[in-house]
């Protein structure tokens, strides 16, 4: 009985009493079992039933996400595994009260709930398109695989229907709660672009410092709103000097550490833009993952020369971010800054060897 003083520790204590059995026979009262649930109010029709399941479980969802979100910060476990999960789980359920129902119609009504909450969301201006898109591939497969579980439980387990969705729901609210009081340190990741310039280090070198305007992006990503590099300023120069990088979302302000010229260049970042603007409808709009989730903590310009002549230029940035499961969104902002990398990295490239003194160079 400890458990249940326990912070948070309790609702998995709860979770525990909610779906063991009891052991008490069946008590009945006027011919009704005590644990039978009454059905008789749900609709006849399937489709009456997968109307029903997502009429509970989409606005359930909604306030869950919005508690994790606008009151707890948090972007992580709690809203990207545990909501999808337990309302595909839940809206397969309800689903299932009536009569049972096949596994491929369950794992659809369950994908479909958190698919309509996206939708919501969406349409509520609270998320944009792109992020939506990211996180469907996690969120849809466990809303499925919430969906399998409830098929899968249905048999033995059905007369705790109540108990069991609503041990659930405490345990996507209390997976937040932890969250949030745990507040984790997220980790520093790092990513390395290099390609090969033909010219000279010290060519590079003056691109690299102060690199001019790059023209307007073609890739896909960089036009539906990721934030993409404009240009690069340098005010004065040597350790201590001020590097701005210019995004299309706003400027990088970059204190130099290192300045070895011709051969590296790096920096810290005392300032972050935005990481996209999000396309919407509505125009501008802020959820609350634009600032202070994404940070770049430093990044560095290393040139080494080539034996032919040319320059080995390889760009780092050192980043981190606050989204869980972090394997899965960091596959997401490595991708990212891969191609930032790339679309500054060329640029310098083409300017440099526009520059370069025409002297013979061989790959």
């Amino acid at each position: 009985m400890i458990l249940f003083f326990a912070p948070f520790v309790n609702l998995f204590f709860f979770l525990l009493l909610c779906v063991v059995p009891e052991r008490a026979p069946e008590q009945r009262q006027g011919g009704l079992s005590r644990n039978s649930q009454p059905t008789h109010f749900l609709p006849e029709s399937a489709i009456g039933n997968a109307a029903l399941s997502l009429l509970i479980t989409v606005p359930a969802g909604y306030g869950m996400a919005w508690l994790g979100v606008q009151y707890l910060g948090n972007y992580g476990w709690g809203l990207f595994v545990a909501v999808p999960f337990t309302m595909g789980f839940v809206a397969a359920w309800i689903y299932e009260l009536r009569r049972p129902q096949t596994m491929y119609g369950d794992v659809v009504v369950a994908v479909l709930s958190v698919s309509l909450l996206g939708i919501g969301l969406f349409a509520m201006a609270a998320e944009g398109l792109i992020c939506l898109l990211m996180v469907m591939p996690l969120a849809l497969p466990l809303a499925g695989f919430g969906g399998a579980v409830a098929h899968a439980l249905r048999k033995g387990w059905r007369k705790e229907a109540p108990a069991m969705m609503g041990a659930l729901l405490l345990f996507a609210l209390g997976v937040q709660w932890i969250e949030h009081a745990v507040a984790a340190r997220p980790r520093v990741y790092e990513v390395r672009t290099a390609i090969d310039v033909q010219a000279a280090p010290e060519v590079v070198w003056k691109q690299v410092v102060a690199f001019t305007e790059i023209p307007l992006p073609t890739e896909l990503m960089f036009r539906a709103g990721i934030a993409y590099p404009i240009r690069a300023e340098m005010l004065r120069s040597g350790p201590g000097a001020e590097r701005r990088c210019v995004f299309s979302t706003g400027s990088f302000v970059e204190p130099i550490q290192i300045w070895d010229a011709p051969r590296q260049l790096k920096f810290s970042v005392r300032s972050n833009p935005p990481p996209l603007e999000e396309l919407s409808p509505f125009g501008h709009i802020e959820p609350p993952h634009l600032h202070g989730y994404l940070l770049s903590e430093g990044g560095q310009f290393l040139l080494t020369p080539l034996p032919q002549g040319g320059t080995r230029l390889e760009g780092t940035t050192w980043y981190q971010h606050g989204l869980w499961p972090a394997a899965y969104w960091h596959l997401w902002s490595d991708a990212v800054i891969h191609r930032i990398h790339l679309r500054v990295l060329r640029h310098i490239r083409e300017e440099a060897e526009k520059q370069a003194d025409g002297k013979e160079y061989s790959p």
